[in-house]
């Protein structure tokens, strides 16, 4: 019979996968649905939907965002005791804790300001920089969601295993291509992201680099 540890553990990964089906849904909502609605909308549907809907919707994303971290935490906690990390899931711990990042310190910072929650700023680089930072964490959650499952399926091979090799090739040119696809994220540009299309594709392409370079190198 599953002891008491396990049956929390197991209602941890429950919440987790909960959480993050409210906030990954709310993020395509906002990148595939509402951002089309809003260039098409009239000037008075717009209008009542910034002031209704997208805060409204905003504090479902965020929250959802907060507690899929802090649930994460707890079971990366419970992995890091049981010294089995792999490489797979220190690249999925890090896409996630950066789109939470994204959420808190950049998207909804910058939201506030572009539907005039708050007043001050410049409202349309406010809603740039947001929108940059949300298309970056749509390009991020396919390998993100890969990663996750990857480590208990396919991780625990002895070359995947961090106590075993120490952080192999693979590992440190996955965490260079994040960091710097982060750091465009906050200084640079949507580039092929500025479309729907283009992050869908591009966040296909992610995973299978990211993939590849875990599983080959």
């Amino acid at each position: 019979m599953m002891d008491a540890m396990d049956f929390i553990n197991f209602l941890f990964r429950w919440a987790h996968v909960l959480f993050g089906i409210t906030w990954i849904g709310f993020l395509y909502y906002f990148n595939f649905v509402q951002g089309g609605y809003f260039k098409q909308a009239t000037p008075e549907a717009l209008s009542d939907a910034k002031a209704k809907l997208a805060p409204s919707a905003l504090w479902w994303f965020r929250w959802g965002a907060m507690f899929t971290f802090l649930t994460g935490l707890v079971l990366l906690a419970a992995i890091g005791k049981q010294s089995v990390l792999n490489d797979f899931i220190v690249v999925g711990a890090l896409l996630g804790t950066l789109m939470f990042l994204n959420v808190w310190v950049i998207i909804w910072p910058n939201q506030k300001i572009a539907l005039g929650i708050v007043q001050g700023g410049d409202g349309p680089a406010a809603g740039a920089k947001a929108l940059l930072a949300s298309r970056t964490n749509t390009l991020f959650s396919a390998p993100m969601l890969y990663c996750m499952l990857a480590s208990p399926h396919l991780g625990y091979s002895s070359e995947h295993i961090l106590s075993a090799n120490g952080g192999g090739t693979g590992l440190i040119i996955a965490l260079v291509i994040v960091a710097a696809l982060e750091v465009n994220a906050i200084v640079g540009k949507q580039g092929p992201m500025a479309s729907v299309k283009g992050v869908i594709m591009h966040s296909i392409i992610l995973t299978a680099v990211l993939g590849g370079v875990l599983h080959l190198l």
